[in-house]
């Protein structure tokens, strides 16, 4: 049976985050909301539509939920450009489907970002599928994204890792019963990542692909016929 290895994409591989800060932080102002970045910034990896009622209480007037959302893409979009992956984060993804795992994307990004993303990562020969919050009734910290991407891949939760960098992609991550790894890189403190349910913290990709050996997935093994048994 394959191994997967799923990855959240926003803060994990790319260093995106920031960009997105700002953006909902000039959406938000733009729609008449006070909004302190260091709240939106903990509340980044959440699908638009869960992350305003975090920010605003889910009883806001969500009429103008819409031309929130249109205004953070429009201003997220025009930083696409400058979107840069973190260091090594290809070579990770690239590291472990050479030994064997299928490399999955899990994502609250749109089709439009979600190009953008792979385009400034450039591993799209080591990635398998992907799956996104549009694909499902509900996105992180639901655990419906990564249990669509078990099935994209037909493996089980068992014999599956998801790295991610907000405390959403922890929860979602346990909800749905796969071991998760959370990176710091997102900007998400280390204690956040852990009380949420990561199993264990590394600093950016770079320090992950360091120490795979020592990582949970070195606790997956590879199937009997992939690991030359006879």
């Amino acid at each position: 049976m394959d191994r997967a290895a799923l990855f959240d994409v926003d803060g994990t591989l790319v260093d995106s985050n920031h960009l997105h800060v700002v953006a909902w932080w000039e959406a938000l102002r733009q729609g008449g909301h006070r909004v302190p970045t260091h709240a939106v910034h903990r509340a980044i990896g959440l699908p638009g539509e869960r992350l305003l009622d975090h920010l605003l209480g889910e009883d806001h007037d969500h009429g103008d939920d819409d031309r929130l959302s249109a205004a953070h893409d429009t201003l997220y979009g025009t930083c696409f450009e400058r979107l840069q992956a973190f260091d090594r984060a290809a070579d990770l993804l690239r590291a472990l489907a050479g030994d064997g795992w299928r490399i999955v994307l899990v994502t609250s990004a749109k089709d439009r970002e979600l190009t953008a993303l792979r385009r400034a990562l450039d591993a799209d020969d080591a990635v398998t599928a992907t799956a996104t919050a549009d694909d499902v009734e509900e996105g992180k910290p639901a655990p419906d994204p990564i249990e669509l991407a078990l099935s994209l891949v037909d493996v089980g939760p068992d014999r599956a890792v998801f790295v991610g960098d907000s405390v959403w992609d922890m929860k979602a991550a346990r909800r749905a019963h796969v071991v998760p790894v959370g990176l710091l890189c997102g900007g998400i403190p280390s204690a956040d990542l852990t009380g949420a349910g990561a199993d264990t913290v590394h600093d950016d990709p770079r320090d992950l692909l360091a120490h795979l050996a020592d990582s949970p997935f070195a606790a997956v093994p590879a199937a009997p016929d992939k690991a030359g048994a006879h």
